[in-house]
């Protein structure tokens, strides 16, 4: 891996070092500056996942994969290990570690991955069998699953898929993050045994056992029950305030290599981060390029990336957008163009084409093969067309709306980007309000705002992935992370289809095929690939650029602070 090293003067250095410490706790500390706002320790959660799970806990609850500085899985055997078995139905092996102990001195077991997948699979229903009892943020893959083979307790578990049903990105599943204590849920759930409980299925206890995993794990400052979060990894959760953030300690209990670094002290996005900085506070910044105006990182080692994660106009289906031809009509005088010009292109990766123009995909990656062959649909929205809008606009007897944006405030470069689609609309007769709030979530889409500014899935921080299984949730329907509730069963089938098909003929034909329909309905809007400000200081060793939903924390437990 490519190692970043910041190094700077040793007053710098004591005073990161001992950044959020009480006097009677001074211990070495880093501060882990970050645009996510963490809302839920799940992240299989929609708010979870959307709150940055994977930025902030990939290291404090494990599991068999998570994601690299590539977007790749990759494999934690520390936790377990996993390994497909040829056959004709797809079977997939895991074992966790024998020396596997939660930091409550509970062994980790396959009882948490028949949790994950009751949880994702879909197949719980309320009473009338429409609305989902979990609210998971995708179930891409789970819903495939046909059983878990678990013995409560064991280490061993075997996943079997449905017979017809193929899910090539398998090492996303059962990943860190998201991997749940069955143990916490059971006991908080009043339920013996997740295990018996899924297998009888009994409606009242699934019940029970969803109401909490839907909210049990919500993370409020200032009031958190630490016995209900405990870790499968280097890192526990030992506090959370609104002044001194989200602190984690060493895990005594881990039984893999320790963190080199005993207390992390996360500062999330609703952090005055400019004070931080001004307090010597903070040792890793990882924030959207731009969204601090003015941010002094002298002294750092600095990295503008394009990210994984794809800046975009998540539209409603409803209200002002309930026409497919008033969401064409925006899409044509939002400037895509001049948005990417002066917001969208530091970082531009010249070798990967990352960040080298306006993003024309929701789902492919700008450096896959398929993506130029793919997108040619997108030429017809490169912004600006106010002639064009109008006339659809009229066309569609939708004169003279009012779109209001939200995103999670403050960000400057986000606050500039509504300002300029406001400019650009304003000709067309549309008017732009910005409607970005420190307390906007995205479900409020739909419900006061009509569309939501941020990277995948609405994401406010990191996001991304070289499988795009959060992309590809967000246009899913009934998806916790489709916020716009868009449905299309043409676009869901032609996700499964990629899914589980690898050959590259079937791939571009189902790829173009998805971006035609996409560009036709318009349920968002791409802008570019969403640059990440990454950046190493305060004596740091062995912080690695990540620009995806893991983010720079993702070897948290490596970093160390030179003495």
């Amino acid at each position: 891996m490519r190692q970043t090293i910041g190094v700077l003067s040793a007053g710098a250095l004591v005073g990161g070092a001992l950044a959020g410490c009480s006097a009677k706790n001074q211990v070495p500390s880093i501060g882990y500056a970050v645009d996510a706002v963490p809302l839920s320790y799940n992240g299989g959660t929609t708010s979870g996942a959307n709150g940055g799970a994977a930025a902030i806990f990939s290291r404090v609850s494990t599991g068999f994969f998570y994601t690299g500085p590539d977007g790749q899985p990759v494999a934690d055997t520390d936790y377990g290990t996993a390994k497909q078995v040829p056959g004709d139905v797809q079977t997939i092996q895991y074992r966790l570690n024998p020396d596997g102990v939660y930091s409550d001195g509970v062994p980790t077991s396959c009882d948490d991955l028949v949790l994950e997948w009751a949880a994702r699979s879909g197949r719980f229903t309320k009473a009338g069998g429409q609305a989902p009892m979990f609210d998971a943020a995708s179930t891409a893959g789970y819903r495939d699953i046909e059983k878990v083979e678990c013995q409560p307790g064991s280490k061993d578990a075997t996943v079997v898929f449905r017979p017809g049903r193929h899910f090539l990105p398998w090492q996303t599943l059962f990943g860190a993050a998201n991997l749940m204590p069955a143990h916490i849920a059971a006991q908080s759930a009043g339920v013996p045994s997740v295990v018996s409980a899924v297998q009888t299925a009994d409606p009242a206890v699934m019940d029970k056992l969803a109401q909490f995993w839907n909210t049990g794990w919500n993370l409020t400052p200032d009031k958190l029950d630490t016995k209900l979060f405990p870790s499968s990894g280097p890192y526990r959760i030992d506090s959370y305030s609104a002044t001194d953030g989200l602190v984690l300690v060493k895990n005594e209990k881990w039984w893999g290599l320790p963190p080199r670094t005993p207390r992390i002290v996360v500062w999330p996005k609703n952090t005055d981060l400019k004070q931080k900085m001004s307090d010597k506070a903070v040792g890793v910044v990882d924030i959207g390029a731009g969204s601090v105006k003015d941010l002094d990182l002298s002294g750092f080692s600095v990295n503008q990336v394009p990210g994984r994660g794809a800046e975009q106009l998540v539209l409603a289906t409803s209200g002002v957008f309930a026409s497919p031809d008033a969401r064409r009509a925006f899409a044509l005088c939002v400037p895509r163009k001049t948005l990417f010009d002066k917001l969208g292109h530091p970082g531009f990766d010249q070798k990967s084409g990352l960040g080298s123009g306006p993003l024309n995909s929701r789902t492919t990656q700008a450096d896959s093969l398929y993506y130029t062959p793919s997108t040619g649909a997108a030429g017809k929205y490169p912004g600006g067309d106010t002639a064009g809008a109008q006339q659809v606009l009229s066309t569609a007897g939708a004169n003279n709306p009012t779109v209001r944006i939200g995103y999670r405030a403050p960000d400057d470069r986000r606050a500039q980007t509504v300002a300029m689609i406001a400019d650009a609309c304003r000709a067309a007769g549309i008017t732009v309000v910005d409607a970005g709030s420190p307390t906007f979530v995205p479900t409020q889409l739909g419900a006061g705002v009509d569309a939501v500014l941020g990277s995948t899935a609405g994401a406010p921080g990191p996001a991304g992935s070289l499988s795009g299984i959060g992309a590809a949730a967000a246009l899913y329907t009934g998806q916790g992370l489709n916020f716009g509730h868009y449905g299309n069963g043409r676009c869901d089938a032609i996700t499964d289809q990629l899914a589980a098909d690898d050959d590259s003929t079937n791939v571009l034909n189902l790829d173009t095929e998805a971006e035609n329909l996409l560009w036709n309905e318009m349920p968002t809007i791409p802008l570019f690939d969403t640059p990440r400000t990454i950046a190493f200081g305060t004596g740091m060793q062995s912080g690695v650029v990540n620009p995806t939903e893991s983010g720079a924390g993702w070897n948290m437990d490596r970093w160390v602070l030179r003495r």
